[in-house]
C-alpha cells in the first residue's frame, strides 16, 4: 500500500511527525500490507525559522518531494500547488493521500487526489468556527466533504460531520494527533534554558536589557492573524493593553510573526515596543522552545489553534484573541484552560486578570493521550484491507 502525506506549514510539521514515525514503527513489525510511504512539502512557508527546524527538531525525514510553492495570494498557492501535486500523484499512483489540518495545501491536494479517483484522509477533520470569512474554515469545508476518511481529533468535531450529513463509516475518533508530538517532546523541551532561548532568538533590532524571567513568572504571547495585525486601531489598542497592563505586572515574552513585526513598522509601533524593557521579542521559535516557553508561562495570549490545544494538555491559562475557535473542546466552558476574548480590550484586560491569578492545571479530552497517529495508521489499514477482501 502507498500512502502520500502532504505538509505545507508549521503546525502541519507537528501532526505529520507522528504519523510518519507510527508508519516507520508498522513497517519495523514486518506486518502486511508493508505501506510506503511518500512525503511531500508543499513548501509553503519558505522562511528557515518556519519551516527547516520543524523538520529537525521533530526529526522528521527529508521530504521526498518539495513543490516549492511558496508565497503568494490564496489562489496563487491553491493553482500552482493543484498543478504541481496533480504530476506527483499522476507519477507515484499512491492508493492514499493524507492531508492534515486547514492550510491551502490541505484543500488543494484533496482536490486533485479526488479529481484522480484516488482516496483521501483527512485528519482533524470536522472542526468548524462557523467563520465563512477565515479562509481555513472554507478549507476545512471542502476538504472534508470530498475525503473518505475524516479523522476526528474531539467528539464535538464527529458531532459537526454528523450534523452535516457525514455518514458514520466515514467518521472515525482518533483523538488529537498535535498532542502525539507535545507528549513525544516534553521531556526535551523541559531541558531547555529559557535564557538560551531568549539569548538565541532575540529580534532582528531589539536589544535585550532586562534580567531573565523565571518560570510562573512571565506571559507569553503569539500573533499572526490579519484581524489582529492588519487594522491600526485595533493593533494599536493591543499593544497598548501590552505596555500599560501586561508589563506593568510581569515580562512579556513575545515570538514574533513577520506579519505582525511588519505592521509594527507600517504603524510605527516598532520603536515604542523597542524602548519597553519588559516586553521581549523574538524571532519565530522552534517547536521545542515554544513548548518551553507555554510550560513555563504564567499566561498565554494567543490567536493560534495549536496553542490553545497545548495550553490545555500543559494547564496553562490562554486567552484566545479570537471571536470564535475551531477548537471549542479548550475553552474553559468546555472544561478546557481557553477563554475566547477576541479584540475587545475591556473584554481581554478582565479575563486577564482572571487567568493570572490562576494555578496551573493540566486537562486531558478524551484520547488526547500520545497515541493518536497509530490510530490514524490503524484506521486507514482497516478500510484497505475491507477494500481488498471485497475485490
Amino acid at each position: 500500500m502507498k500512502i502520500v502525506t502532504v505538509a505545507a506549514a508549521r503546525p502541519n510539521f507537528m501532526k505529520i511527525a507522528p504519523f510518519i514515525a507510527a508508519i516507520a514503527k508498522y513497517n519495523s513489525a514486518n506486518r502486511l500490507p508493508k505501506v510506503e510511504h511518500i512525503l511531500v512539502h508543499t513548501g509553503q512557508h519558505y522562511d528557515i525559522r518556519m519551516s527547516e527546524s520543524f523538520f529537525k527538531e521533530l526529526s522528521i525525514p527529508e521530504p521526498d518531494i518539495n513543490l516549492e510553492i511558496g508565497s503568494g495570494s490564496h489562489a496563487e498557492q491553491l493553482g500552482y500547488t493543484m498543478i504541481a501535486f496533480e504530476k506527483v500523484l499522476l507519477e507515484h499512483k499512491p492508493d492514499w493521500v493524507v492531508v492534515v489540518g486547514d492550510v491551502n495545501a490541505t484543500l488543494s491536494c484533496s482536490v486533485i487526489a479526488k479529481r484522480l479517483n484516488i482516496k483521501v484522509c483527512h485528519i482533524e477533520a470536522g472542526l468548524r468556527s462557523a467563520d465563512m470569512s477565515m479562509p481555513e474554515e472554507i478549507n476545512r469545508l471542502v476538504t472534508d466533504r470530498i475525503s473518505d476518511l475524516l479523522l476526528t481529533p474531539d467528539t464535538i468535531s464527529s458531532a459537526n460531520l454528523r450534523s452535516e450529513g457525514t455518514p458514520d463509516h466515514k467518521i472515525a475518533f482518533v483523538g488529537n494527533i498535535m498532542i502525539d508530538t507535545l507528549e513525544a517532546n516534553r521531556e526535551m523541551a523541559s531541558s531547555l534554558s529559557l535564557e538560551n532561548i531568549i539569548n538565541n532568538n532575540l529580534s532582528q533590532g531589539y536589544h535585550f536589557r532586562s534580567a531573565i524571567p523565571s518560570d510562573n513568572s512571565y506571559s507569553v504571547m503569539t500573533l499572526h492573524r490579519p484581524s489582529n495585525v492588519d487594522k491600526e486601531e485595533i493593533f494599536v489598542s493591543i499593544i497598548d493593553f501590552l505596555i500599560n497592563e501586561v508589563t506593568k505586572e510581569i515580562p512579556l515574552i513575545w515570538p514574533i510573526h513577520p506579519r505582525a513585526k511588519k505592521q509594527l513598522k507600517v504603524f510605527g509601533l516598532w520603536e515604542r515596543v523597542l524602548g519597553n524593557t519588559s516586553l521581549i521579542l523574538l524571532e519565530p521559535v522552534g517547536y521545542l522552545e515554544m513548548l518551553r516557553l507555554n510550560m513555563g508561562a504564567k499566561v498565554m495570549l494567543t490567536d493560534s489553534g495549536g496553542l490553545q490545544e497545548e495550553c490545555c494538555i500543559l494547564g496553562t491559562p490562554c486567552l484566545t484573541l479570537r471571536w470564535n475557535t475551531e477548537r471549542p473542546v479548550t475553552l474553559r466552558e468546555f472544561g478546557g484552560a481557553s477563554v475566547l476574548v477576541g479584540n475587545n480590550i475591556d473584554h481581554i484586560l478582565k479575563e486577564y486578570h482572571i487567568a493570572v491569578s490562576q494555578q496551573r492545571k493540566p486537562i486531558y479530552p478524551e484520547l488526547w493521550d500520545g497515541k493518536t497517529a497509530e490510530r490514524c495508521l490503524q484506521e486507514i489499514l482497516k478500510r484497505s484491507l475491507a477494500v481488498n477482501h471485497t475485490l
